[in-house]
């Protein structure tokens, strides 16, 4: 049976975007077929329209990198799904469609308490936050940690998984209803980049010591803020570039404090290492969820047909949280 999903007529503005058929979908060995219930949209579906960031070799070209819905089907050699199981689910590509085809290692149960909706929300922002600031950045419990973009769907999902691991969060916004938003959160301070030195706040709030991990998403100049903001021993990690790439800086901060610079992109990561972080969020993030000490920040929910208006959204910087798409 063939399956309708997003199309682009030519890569650029949002309503380039179509309904149409996107071609038969099937389980490879390894994957589960999902009839999906709800897509999440997130950053990197803008740039993918937009053709700045192609799908990595053999994913669908389909946008869309996270999903909940039902499966329906196996491939070769899943033992640990059964058709009927519901599901949320990393996606390689083709999530803005009616069935998607994943590897049965990104896919986990829909966390107690959630619902379809609040699922799709999680797995593109979990995966990402864990990789990055659990792995990459050590973060222990008792440590100060700062993320950029703390309205974001990245931001209350860090917000919330460094609290509820113990440590003591700062966030950077630019309103005071994103401000307030954060506290609600947990965050124990939060700087409105428009008012706020927030460098000086930084280290106001840590007692002088600096920020042990900073999530960075922004770039630009703010890559020298953040070596000026670490702690000795400090991790940076950064996972986009919204002001730029590059940027001059001044290097003896890292030398004299130890400092340890870091990042990473996740959809080009294999199956193998995806599966592992899945399995991480199982263990460590999943009961706080069930807990109630974590739960995703919905933003807006748009029919899939109404795309072009989650794109242009998303684009806007106007929202707290994340946003999804339903499908019928």
């Amino acid at each position: 049976m063939s399956v309708w999903g997003i199309g682009l007529t030519e890569a650029g503005a949002a309503e380039n975007m179509v309904w149409q058929e996107v071609g038969e979908v099937s389980p490879k060995p390894g994957e589960v077929l999902i009839q999906v219930a709800y897509a999440g949209v997130n950053r990197p579906d803008i740039f993918q329209r937009m053709g700045l960031y192609p799908p990595p070799p053999g994913a669908s070209p389909t946008m869309g990198l996270e999903v909940s819905g039902e499966i329906i089907a196996l491939g070769e050699g899943v033992e640990a799904w059964s058709p009927g199981d519901k599901v949320c689910a990393l996606c390689n590509g083709g999530a803005y469609a009616q069935q998607v085809a994943v590897p049965a290692g990104q896919c986990l149960p829909i966390p107690e308490g959630l619902s379809m909706a609040e699922a799709a929300a999680l797995p593109e922002t979990c995966f990402t936050v864990w990789t990055n600031v659990f792995d990459r950045g050590r973060l222990q419990a008792g440590e100060t940690f700062l993320v950029h973009g703390g309205a974001s769907g990245i931001g209350t999902t860090a917000i919330q998984m460094a609290k509820a691991m113990g440590a003591e969060v700062y966030a950077t916004v630019g309103s005071a209803a994103k401000q307030k938003a954060c506290l609600d959160l947990g965050a124990d301070q939060v700087w409105n980049y428009q008012e706020d030195d927030f460098e000086l706040a930084s280290f106001e709030a840590s007692g002088g010591q600096g920020v042990d991990v900073i999530l960075d998403m922004v770039g630009g100049d703010y890559i020298q803020k953040n070596l000026n903001m670490a702690a000795k021993d400090g991790r940076l990690v950064s996972i986009a570039f919204l002001r730029g790439a590059k940027t001059e800086v001044d290097f003896r901060a890292v030398m004299i404090k130890r400092l340890t610079l870091t990042g990473s992109t996740l959809r080009p990561q294999s199956d193998i290492e995806k599966s592992a972080i899945a399995q991480n969020l199982q263990k460590h993030i999943w009961p706080l969820i069930a807990e109630g000490k974590f739960k995703p920040v919905m933003a807006a929910e748009f029919s899939i047909q109404e795309v072009a208006e989650a794109h242009k959204l998303m684009e806007s910087h106007d929202l707290i949280g994340k946003i999804v798409l339903a499908l019928d």
